[in-house]
């Protein structure tokens, strides 16, 4: 069933002795659906006056609600050589905001027609039922402002489902001030030709709640695009993204019936969580004309941005989606988003860089260029201004920032990796996910794997040997770029201990429950020995170059020593032997000559035996592969000498500045167990002949 639309005109007395005209657009039948808030699109208007030259004032003002405000004034054409402010009340809060500047260099169009005003941007304020504003001319000099001034109040409204689902409406006359001349005939519409890279996903005027009846002229459209002019909407960026349709329903409304435009500026229009809006109707997939750019719109198509962007620049999201709608519509006319174009000028001015543009004359344009580069404004902001190349980079590709980040499952050693066979390959790229159209994993350059473009890892299987592995990156566009190579070897043997680990004894102080002992070990590997761990009696890791560690070990108690070498794959191998250190007391020797007992908590076991006669011996004679004498030492101890198994094997001097107790002066180890007779023999050295023992200790 068809349903009509119409506009209705009428007056609200607001506080502070103002009236407002205003306009609303409602369907004939009444109410929606039951239990939804259904509110209509409003606009309002409220004069600025004033008594002193150059300054127009709005006191603080109760209004209707609203959530976008503006100024405008009687003339399309006429500048407003000044400054204007406006503050607004939260219709929650109930607190006045801070005073906000309106963007006053907004382009008009290209075709005046009568009814058309001149506007500063549109300032989103959020839901407000209050306003103050305030005109000053530039400098705040007398010189004359233009006429008919007034605040512009826009009320969204709320749009159902059932609402956005209406058929066309039939146009519906608006009353304004001035008649509106003829509408101008409609071009031709064109075909729709394909692009050579994906559309992105765009909510149209329908989903976004675009009343028809507000452009009843018919579409008109362009030969072509050869470039897109970026812009920003001016107003708050920290706007919620559920208020996007409102805000663009709201800049709609601003256009058509504040400005007296036949439809929105803007080809689309871009949210900071990059959802893409249809803008001015005529098919998302045609050259509609816009009105975005004075003097080139005739040759482009417009993005705006919502919010400010002077200082913030905006998000990543709303950079992927502009650069996306950009490569897809200069895509349908074989225009490469990162090159230049000659745009005919439709009017002679200047741009904000002074540049002077002559009406009927060629320029030159970056196919992706600022609303700044066209028209002097400041408009899209220094901040997305400073962006564009980014955009123009993630448009036209090849995918940007490509490199391997890591290689999960996989060990460097310098540039070379080193993996059983089947690492897991990671990538990242600075160029959007939503831009690229897939990845691949390369191993000697053939493809093994592939992903979509929002991929970002990938398991891979290497056969032994060495390998260049990358990942090459296919953008929308078709350009390819590859990443720098990794070296990757895959193998899968295990380290060998060529020696296996030893417990030898080494001079230090021994303690009841601890002997002072070294650990050694050879290891190596076919590639690359990264580490050596041992896992009990304690942990510890040890380098690749390492082949021995000072330890203690517990006398009387029998202990693995279990070790693992790994190299830079993974590949790993254990080996373990097991020792016990054993403490043999002074008591336990066979003595000649004079020896006397001692006691202190000092000695070893709390007893040790001294001699001060030259010949007088201890003997013990054990089975183990290492033994060390274990003394005490003093600035009046003499020497000894030392046998093993017969032969004298070394002259110990027990003499020291500092007074110690069971100091491992002596050590020996041998490569295997077996049974060996230690001797001690006190040399007499003059002046100082005493020989303090505590025994001998030895491993198993």
């Amino acid at each position: 069933m068809r349903r009509r639309a119409w506009l209705t005109l009428g007056a609200v007395l607001i506080g502070g002795g103002g009236v407002v005209t205003y306009a609303t657009a409602s369907p004939s039948d009444g109410s929606g659906a039951p239990g939804q808030d259904r509110r209509p699109v409003e606009v309002y208007g409220l004069a600025l006056k004033g008594t002193a030259a150059g300054e127009r004032k709005l006191p603080r003002t109760e209004t209707e609600q609203f959530s976008l405000v503006g100024v405008s004034w009687t003339g399309a054409l006429k500048p407003l050589e000044g400054t204007a402010q406006v503050r607004a009340r939260g219709l929650e809060s109930g607190e006045w905001g801070a005073w906000q500047d309106l963007e006053l260099d907004a382009a008009p169009p290209e075709e005046v027609e009568a009814g058309m005003r001149g506007a500063s941007q549109p300032l989103w304020v959020g839901p407000s039922d209050g306003v103050e504003a305030r005109v000053v001319h530039e400098d705040g000099s007398t010189g004359a402002l233009p006429k008919g001034l007034e605040v512009n109040l826009v009320d969204p409204g709320v749009v159902t489902e059932a609402e956005t689902r209406l058929d066309a409406p039939e146009p519906a006359a608006f009353v304004m001030d001035e008649s509106p001349s003829p509408s101008p005939s409609p071009s031709p519409e064109p075909t729709a030709p394909p692009s050579t890279v994906p559309q992105p996903p765009v909510t149209s005027r329908a989903d976004w709640g675009a009343d028809e009846s507000k452009s009843p002229d018919p579409s008109e459209y362009n030969p072509d695009v050869k470039a897109v002019f970026v812009h920003h909407t001016d107003g708050a960026n920290d706007y919620d993204c559920a208020e996007s349709a409102s805000i663009v329903r709201g800049i709609y409304a601003y256009h058509t019936e504040v400005e007296g435009w036949n439809d929105i500026g803007y080809n689309f229009l871009v949210d900071k969580c990059g959802t893409v809006f249809e803008g001015r109707k005529g098919g998302i997939d045609r050259p509609v004309l816009g009105a975005h750019t004075y003097g080139f719109n005739r040759e482009s198509a417009g993005i705006a941005v919502l919010g400010t962007h002077v200082s913030g620049a905006a998000s990543t999201a709303a950079l992927t989606s502009v650069a996306r709608v950009t490569a897809w519509k200069l895509g349908q006319y074989g225009a490469d988003p990162a090159g230049t174009v000659q745009l005919t000028a439709g009017a002679t001015q200047r741009n904000y860089f002074s540049t002077q543009f002559t009406a009927g004359e060629q320029y030159t344009f970056r196919r992706v260029s600022g609303h700044r580069d066209g028209f002097n404004t400041q408009c899209p902001g220094d901040a997305l201004y400073a962006q564009l190349p980014t955009v123009r980079t993630w448009a036209a590709g090849p995918v940007d920032g490509l490199r391997i980040a890591s290689l999960t499952d996989a060990t460097a050693k310098g540039s070379t990796y080193y993996t059983k066979g089947t690492p897991v390959v990671r990538w990242a790229a600075t160029t959007p996910a939503a831009l690229i159209k897939r990845y691949d994993v390369l191993v000697d350059g053939q493809a093994v794997a592939a992903t979509s473009g929002a991929g970002y890892a990938k398991r891979i299987t290497l056969t032994p040997g060495s390998h260049a592995v990358t990942v090459r990156a296919t953008h929308q566009s078709g350009a390819v770029t590859t990443a720098t190579p990794l070296t990757v070897v895959a193998e899968t043997t295990a380290p060998v201990f060529t020696a296996a680990p030893t417990l030898g004894l080494r001079t230090g102080t021994v303690y009841t429950g601890s002997a002072p002992v070294t650990l050694s070990w050879k290891a190596t590997d076919d590639q690359a020995l990264r580490q050596v761990r041992l896992l009990t009696p304690q942990a510890a890791t040890f380098s690749a170059a390492a082949y021995l560690s000072n330890r203690t070990a517990r006398p009387g108690t029998a202990a693995g020593w279990s070790m693992r070498a790994y190299d830079y794959a993974g590949n790993y191998r254990d080996a373990a032997v097991t020792y016990t250190p054993v403490v043999l007391q002074e008591s336990a020797a066979v003595r000649t000559g004079s020896w006397s007992a001692r006691s202190s908590s000092s000695y070893l076991g709390g007893r040790s035996y001294s001699s001060a006669s030259k010949g007088a011996s201890l003997t013990w004679t054990f089975t183990g592969r290492s033994a060390a004498w274990v003394v005490s030492r003093a600035s009046s101890s003499g020497q000894a000498y030392v046998y093993v198994d017969g032969v004298k094997a070394a002259t110990v001097d027990l003499r020291s500045s500092a007074t110690s107790y069971r100091q491992a002066i002596w050590t020996r180890t041998w490569s295997a167990n077996a049974r060996h007779t230690v001797k001690i023999v006190v040399v007499g050295t003059s002046g100082r002949p005493t020989v303090t023992t505590d025994g001998l200790v030895y491993i198993r």
